[in-house]
């Protein structure tokens, strides 16, 4: 409160109600981008995603939308943190509009192609920046095998289907078998994946690996990195 009381003292002249808005928005943070929890008004979002998020919710309560084909995001907790620093980008609006372009990545191609360019632009990415396009690539495979939450920490994860519904029952169980005690579906349909996962890098490699796994088996193709099976356990050992 008081960082914003000297911003409003500091900006007295006609028109400064823009660069108000910019300091408030650095100060309190832009929320939650890649997430459902995301309030505001729409230069927090962009307008081009504001009005798509309009349009969807409008079509859902006109019943145009069916069941299972609204948008929706996972929630993915790997305790750990997932963001671009402001000492990588120190831009206010360039951090902004990078956070507007990952949430529209959707594999690991166009992941890498932005990677690359962040490098190419500011420099070697920081763990931070790693680990959020890792959970952009998560939360596309996620999506895709029907997942709704992930909660992972150093001895594994417990993970969440959307409605409680599993994807291929059968392909569920032969995973399990296949996975030799480290995955468990319990009574409320919750997988229990154990792992030794102290560092944050094996944590995702953990997680990415086990819903690769979950995605091919939802019957849902991969646009890249579909691995086989036997393979994805090797990363999942981790």
């Amino acid at each position: 409160a008081e960082k914003r009381l000297k911003v409003l003292q500091s900006l007295d002249t006609l028109g400064a109600g823009f660069s108000l808005a910019s300091h408030d928005l650095d100060i309190r943070g832009a929320g939650n981008l890649l997430g459902d929890e995301q309030s505001g008004h729409i230069r927090e979002v962009g307008f081009e995603l504001y009005q798509q998020m309009l349009e969807e919710a409008v079509a859902t309560l006109k019943g145009e939308i069916a069941e299972g084909q609204e948008q929706w995001s996972p929630q993915i907790s790997l305790g750990t943190a997932v963001l671009i620093p402001e000492s990588y980008v120190t831009d206010l609006q360039l951090r902004l509009g990078l956070y507007r372009r990952v949430s529209s990545l959707e594999n690991r191609t166009d992941i890498d192609a932005f990677a690359a360019e962040l490098v190419d632009r500011f420099g070697e990415l920081p763990a931070e920046v790693r680990h959020l396009l890792d959970v952009v690539e998560i939360k596309a495979l996620c999506r895709r095998a029907g997942i709704q939450q992930i909660d992972a920490g150093p001895k594994g994860a417990t993970i969440a289907f959307r409605k409680g519904q599993v994807k291929n029952p059968d392909g569920i169980v032969t995973y399990i078998q296949k996975a030799k005690g480290m995955v468990k579906l319990q009574p409320d349909q919750k997988l229990l994946v154990r792992g030794d996962w102290e560092k944050s890098e094996d944590r995702m490699a953990g997680v990415r690996a086990a819903t690769h796994a979950l995605a091919e088996l939802a019957g849902v193709p991969l646009v890249q990195d579909d691995a086989s099976l036997e393979h994805i356990e090797t990363l999942f050992a981790r």
